[in-house]
């Protein structure tokens, strides 16, 4: 019977495509008692239970405190990412469950108020002496230093290279995989906090990692557009024509166009592709959501009022912690939580960032709230 359920489990590895990654490849940091799931679903079970993962549901993609509950949340986003992904990559025959791992867990580092809110918590790490902040890298914290009480969910190497490498914002026309061992890994992380543009440099180490990099994008650009639209924020009748006649107007073609160039340019290679017309055309798109909707989605007064909260909490929080006030919610909700080799590993800044990165935008405006009183 053992034998039977282990086959079914492990059917998913038949025919794939000789560049996929198999689950017998996978690789942790750490010795794991195996059970009826093979290594790389098993991962999607540890993102899918983390406290992180419950957090998604009320973190801002890109338009932060809209009173619509139509408007896409960070939660909604890596549901996106994980079906496009998914597509391409069974249509490839690549290894689903890894896709899947790095396409729920990508964003899990994703701070309150999105990419703004990323910028000001770096300004505030680059103050204290804390290297620069990369929401990708702090994913990765995230499941390797802050869940399970400090000591991380010992996922895969291939689903945290994922994860690291997923940053959809660096397009490319074709993505190569390299591969690169646990310390090579590890020296990535590392040099992010003291090289700001490594970031970009990143390679995924399996195509299944290119995928969910490509997939990022694809997911973001299109929705983006709609969300925009049901704000207000412009008519998809300004979008240029070069962009539409190619790509499409509504999500679901622009979509839908580019999965199907990926695939066709794509399949039986070792690596993923672009055709040069849709390249060009998301490069364009990309830059016209740049310009009309990213740019704009914060007033000015909104970000300087974001910008202070965030330092306001910091500051407090800090001093919190080198006075030890026990009753503060960094212990109470956080630290409290954490097992001595967090405690003992981490500096009083960093614990304030870790703190402060994993709120969601209303418990963030609460504590703020609650602070000034």
């Amino acid at each position: 019977m053992e034998k039977i359920i282990k086959e079914n489990m492990s059917r998913h590895n038949i025919g794939l495509s000789p560049y996929a990654c198999l689950d017998e490849e996978a690789l942790r940091f750490e010795k794991i008692e195996e059970d009826l799931r093979s290594p790389f679903f098993r991962d999607i079970d540890k993102i899918l239970y983390s406290y992180a993962f419950n957090r998604y549901s009320d973190k801002t993609q890109v338009f932060p405190k809209k009173k619509n509950d139509h408007i896409t949340k960070r939660m909604l986003h890596v549901q996106y990412v994980s079906k496009i992904a998914r597509t391409i990559g069974r249509a490839l025959g690549l290894n689903e469950d890894l896709i899947e791992a790095a396409s729920l867990g990508h964003d899990l580092g994703h701070v309150p108020f999105g990419h703004f809110g990323e910028s000001v918590l770096n300004e505030i790490s680059l103050e204290n002496k804390e290297g620069y902040f990369h929401h990708n890298i702090e994913s990765i914290r995230v499941l390797m230093e802050i869940e399970n009480k400090g000591k991380g969910l010992n996922l895969t190497l291939q689903v945290l290279d994922a994860i690291m490498c997923h940053n959809g914002e660096f397009l490319q026309g074709e993505y190569h995989p390299k591969q690169k061992t646990k310390e090579e890994f590890i020296e990535e992380i590392k040099k992010s906090y003291t090289d700001k543009s490594i970031v970009k440099t990143f390679v995924p180490m399996t195509l299944e990692g290119c995928v969910v990099r490509i997939s990022d994008i694809i997911a973001y650009l299109g929705k983006d557009i709609e969300d925009a639209c049901m704000l207000n924020v412009f008519d998809k009748q300004e979008i240029p024509k070069e962009i539409t006649d190619i790509l499409g107007t509504k999500n679901k073609e622009i979509v839908n166009t580019i999965i199907e160039d990926v695939i066709k340019n794509s399949i039986g290679k070792p690596y993923i592709k672009l055709s040069e017309k849709i390249y060009l055309a998301m490069e364009t798109l990309k830059k016209f959501n740049y310009e009309h909707i990213y740019y704009k989605s914060l007033k000015i007064e909104e970000q300087e009022h974001i910008r202070r909260m965030f330092q306001h909490l910091f500051s407090m929080y800090k001093k919190d912690i080198e006075e030890s006030h026990i009753d503060s919610k960094i212990f109470t909700d956080f630290l409290n939580y954490k097992e001595k080799s967090y405690m003992e590993k981490n500096s009083t800044s960093r614990k304030a960032l870790d703190f402060i990165a994993g709120m969601t935008d209303d418990y963030f405006i609460d504590r703020y709230i609650e602070c000034v009183k």
